[in-house]
């Protein structure tokens, strides 16, 4: 009894700020010495005492950037859309109509894989947390918040797994990063749509430029030149920058002389491929955090080491759904393959 005494007496002289309340179950905290951040022993939750302010006054500003970017990416697509219509199909139309058929379907099918894509992405939501019980003891469990943290803005739960967007205004899972041109957190919900949006830009971008070229080379006025015959019977050395003056100043007075049409497959042709080559650097960035079985976030805080670090393709199937097909089929394969005997 002195004893039961004894440790009630220590547990009261305690000073005031070592007690403490976790905000997951809101059982009451010893600790044995002062810290900004500690975790509950009963749900898991995790406490900062000392949370980073989120600031949130120019979430408007970002909401107006956001539909600015969406807007000049939406005009870019519907320009290169029908300007290469306007542009290319009557030299293709002219060459081969069944020619002209095959492209009219590609062009079809790429333009609508990519204007989807692109709204999935933009207009989905990028995904949202799990509601989860929390605030009291008898409600959640033992573990019941492991290494969850608190959202001061959305007032809610936090996995690990969890990031608060400042220009969603919002709780994104597995966030990857926000991006403008889509107005649009990319997260588990709309992770998928937004890789299948860079595949099919990336193949229809290629496509208008390489249409570009096939039809500028078609509609090219000739070059005129005056000496070009006798620099190149003669030989010299000497005569090669003549040479090349003489092409030079061939081709840009038949430049001279281009029609709208040609200014319009000229830049489509530079748009599309400085385009291509950075939705390319993009799309192969995000392979690779796929691979690893990471997400941009997770590349770049202390958390990237946690969760699935194994490189594997199995994160690829599972990413894009193949879980129980394809990576089943190649686990089956590899199984029943013949050792090789020496």
């Amino acid at each position: 009894m002195a004893d039961i005494v004894k440790d009630e007496h220590c547990i009261s002289s305690m000073p005031e700020g070592l007690e403490t309340t976790c905000w997951g179950c809101e059982l009451r905290l010893l600790l044995s010495s002062y810290t900004p951040i500690f975790k509950c022993g009963w749900c898991g939750a995790i406490t900062n005492r000392n949370p980073q302010i989120v600031q949130t006054e120019r979430f408007r500003w970002r909401w107006l950037r956001d539909r600015c970017f969406v807007s000049i990416l939406i005009l870019f697509m519907l320009f290169v859309i029908c300007g290469g219509v306007w542009a290319v199909y009557p030299v293709v139309f002219s060459i081969s109509s069944s020619v002209g058929i095959l492209h009219c379907i590609l062009t079809t099918i790429l333009s609508v894989s990519t204007i989807s894509s692109f709204s999935l992405a933009a207009f989905c939501s990028a995904g949202a947390p799990p509601s989860i019980l929390w605030g009291s003891y008898p409600t959640v469990g033992k573990g019941g918040l492991e290494n969850y943290t608190f959202c001061l803005v959305c007032s809610k739960p936090k996995s690990p797994r969890t990031h608060h967007c400042r220009s969603c205004g919002m709780c994104v899972l597995d966030m990857d990063h926000h991006c403008p041109f889509i107005g649009n957190c990319v997260g588990a919900a709309n992770h998928r749509y937004f890789i299948t949006f860079l595949f099919s830009a990336v193949i229809s971008t290629f496509y208008v430029s390489i249409m570009s070229v096939y039809t500028v080379f078609h509609l090219w006025p000739p070059l005129k030149y005056r000496s070009i015959v006798r620099l190149v019977i003669s030989g010299r050395r000497t005569e090669a920058w003549r040479l090349v003056k003489e092409i030079t100043v061939a081709f840009f007075n038949s430049a001279a002389n281009l029609s709208a049409r040609h200014l319009v497959l000229i830049y489509l042709f530079v748009a599309s491929l400085s385009v291509a080559i950075g939705l390319n650097v993009l799309l192969w960035q995000q392979l690779i955090f796929i691979y690893e079985g990471k997400t941009y976030l997770s590349h770049l805080s202390s958390q990237g080491n946690s969760g699935v670090t194994q490189r594997d393709c199995q994160n690829i199937f599972h990413f894009f759904g193949w879980r129980y097909s394809v990576s089943r089929f190649f686990t089956v394969f590899y199984r029943t393959k013949k050792p090789h005997k020496k």
